[in-house]
């Protein structure tokens, strides 16, 4: 292609030296240089292109950890180790990191990508926090887990998790079905959190008045207007935490964070800040 650019290069060259008189003659000259002119500039720009791509162009990590979300926001993701992995996305503080870390869990119709979604992960970050979101066993990236079979399983393998993890002073939130795993790890080792943001959590009533008045844990109870099930349940058994505040989420559902998005963070917010 070169070639032949060239060549015509050297024609239209040509057929100015050789055309001698009036102007008219030299028109189509003219015209044959400009297109020459074209052309030679796209073979440049291709040819650049060719040794760019040539030098080579940044690969993807080798490292098991990509890149989401907010630019200003770095969001990793991994696995834990062990027989039982369990699939994480985790945030740190972009200034001065605060003391308390959060962890979300997640409902049966979602996974740790919600809380990417919505900007939750980057929102924590921004304000601070280290954040980590988890795929329980059977859901998103994380396979199915026989610890998840028994209450003391699940509360082991969240137990576990958080060790793995190195998680400090934690924050547990917990929607709905994830209340399988949240409570039985209250109930067990509520003097490793340092919060508890239970949303119309599963299984409260497998644990009696007397269980939940132990949990000294401070505790922001959420629900939505609109759920008249499994919150009303909850909260019925959740009122008997000592130290608990309760919130409520107007026009929203069941998945109240996940339908009024703004209004979660607001409260989720003012209750992180305001742990000692």
């Amino acid at each position: 292609m070169a070639a032949a650019l060239f060549g015509c290069w050297l024609r239209v060259g040509g057929a100015r030296s050789a055309v001698a008189g009036p102007v008219v003659s030299a028109r189509p000259t003219v015209v044959q240089t400009s297109l020459s002119r074209s052309q030679v500039a796209l073979l440049g720009l291709g040819l650049l292109l060719m040794l760019l791509l040539y030098m080579g162009l940044p690969g993807l990590p080798e490292q098991t950890s990509w890149l989401w979300g907010d630019p200003n926001v770095t969001i990793l993701a991994g696995l834990t180790p062990g027989s039982s992995p369990i699939f994480y996305r985790e945030v740190l503080p972009l200034h001065r990191a605060r003391r308390v870390e959060v962890v979300l869990l997640h409902g049966r119709a979602f996974n740790s990508h919600t809380w990417e979604q919505l900007g939750t992960l980057q929102l924590l970050a921004q304000r601070g926090y280290r954040a980590v979101a988890l795929d329980l066993p059977g859901f998103g990236n994380s396979a199915p887990s026989k610890e998840a079979s028994t209450e003391a399983g699940r509360a082991e393998l969240l137990e576990r998790v958080l060790r793995d993890l190195e998680v400090q002073n934690a924050v547990l939130v917990s929607p709905s079905l994830s209340g399988h795993y949240a409570l039985p790890f209250l109930m067990r080792g509520h003097h490793q959190l340092h919060g508890f943001v239970p949303i119309a959590p599963a299984s409260t009533q497998n644990y009696t008045q007397e269980q939940f008045w132990a949990v000294k844990t401070p505790t922001l109870i959420l629900y939505g207007e609109l759920d008249r099930v499994l919150a009303r349940e909850s909260l019925r058994q959740l009122r008997h935490l000592p130290n608990h505040s309760v919130v409520k989420l107007q026009d929203a559902g069941h998945a109240c964070y996940f339908h009024k998005p703004k209004d979660f963070h607001l409260v989720l917010l003012a209750f992180l800040d305001h742990l000692p």
